[in-house]
């Protein structure tokens, strides 16, 4: 089996990178990034001979970067996006123009190549809902650029010019846990971030009891290497979260740690101050054995942040 990972020095694809081994009969994997984050890092002490990893840097935009795989592939795991959905607000014309141009380009290269694709949405996508929903929920209220064309990608795969590519959509909770190529601009980790540098805090306004889908990073690509070995593309869309929790139940496990946390009431544009809360009973039944380590997540990424002050 030949893969290709795009977005591979972020926070979910350098994990991924680390548990390749996991996914059976892998002959080659094709990693492509455009090498903006400076994560080259997670390429280091990688065992090359064995794994026959082929990193290739490049702008997913550019029409050649596709054009230097000349094999087949058969599994397209998507990952390579511009994920900041607060900082989307600033920069909305190039939310549109990278992901969702990049988007279109890697459906042609899956339907081309004839290879099934791991498609990560968000479960940002819902909005604000008064009561647990799922994944056929119709009324959609994404409520940021970045979450806007997240939908808008879920719509393109159901165009009549898809209709031959086989693929799974993931709508992915927030991501917490530790990685080669973590960010941390997601809630969990600067949270952690701002606690070690004994910062404040941002919490947006009203959002302390406000429930959040959270998905572990670990429980993220068990998810991925189930789908893969399971040959599990059929073309509709999946919850994954790890548990639902509000802000003060974060704080909480962050404090559980023995450290005091200094808040501050803030506005966003993103207004995520909107609760909601999702389901998981579509993608249980995989029985992928989820661990629920949120509390472990944060205990490992306030350890790792110690030696910062």
């Amino acid at each position: 089996m030949n893969i290709l990972i795009t977005g591979v020095l972020g926070h979910i694809g350098s994990s991924l990178l680390e548990n390749i081994s996991k996914i059976k009969n892998l002959k080659k994997v094709y990693l492509i990034d455009n090498a903006r984050s400076n994560n080259l890092n997670v390429l280091f002490n990688l065992k090359k001979s064995k794994r026959k990893l082929n990193f290739i840097e490049g702008d997913l935009l550019d029409d050649n970067v596709l054009k230097n795989i000349k094999e087949n592939i058969n599994v397209v795991i998507h990952l390579a996006s511009v994920t900041n959905a607060e900082a989307s607000f600033k920069f909305k014309d190039l939310i549109y123009k990278n992901n969702l141009g990049i988007f279109k380009k890697i459906c042609n290269f899956c339907l081309k190549k004839k290879a099934k694709l791991i498609h990560l949405s968000s479960t940002s996508i819902y909005g604000s809902q008064s009561s647990l929903v799922d994944e056929d929920c119709d009324f959609l209220k994404p409520q940021s650029p970045y979450a806007d064309v997240k939908l808008l990608e879920e719509k393109y795969l159901k165009k009549k010019e898809n209709r031959k590519l086989k693929y799974i959509t993931l709508r992915l909770g927030t991501i917490t846990g530790v990685s080669k190529g973590m960010r941390f601009h997601t809630a969990v980790n600067k949270f952690c971030y701002k606690t070690i540098l004994k910062e404040e805090v941002p919490i947006w306004n009203n959002a302390m009891d406000q429930y959040r889908p959270y998905l572990s990073l670990s429980d993220a690509i068990k998810t991925f290497i189930y789908i893969i070995n399971n040959n599990f593309f059929n073309r509709e869309i999946y919850n994954v979260l790890t548990n639902n929790y509000t802000v003060r139940e974060i704080l909480k496990m962050i404090k559980n740690n023995n450290f005091s946390i200094r808040i501050k009431k803030t506005k966003s544009p993103i207004l995520n101050q909107n609760s909601y809360k999702v389901s998981d009973k579509k993608i249980k039944k995989f029985k992928i054995n989820f661990n629920k380590h949120i509390k472990k997540d944060i205990k490992e990424t306030l350890s790792l942040l110690k030696s910062l002050h």
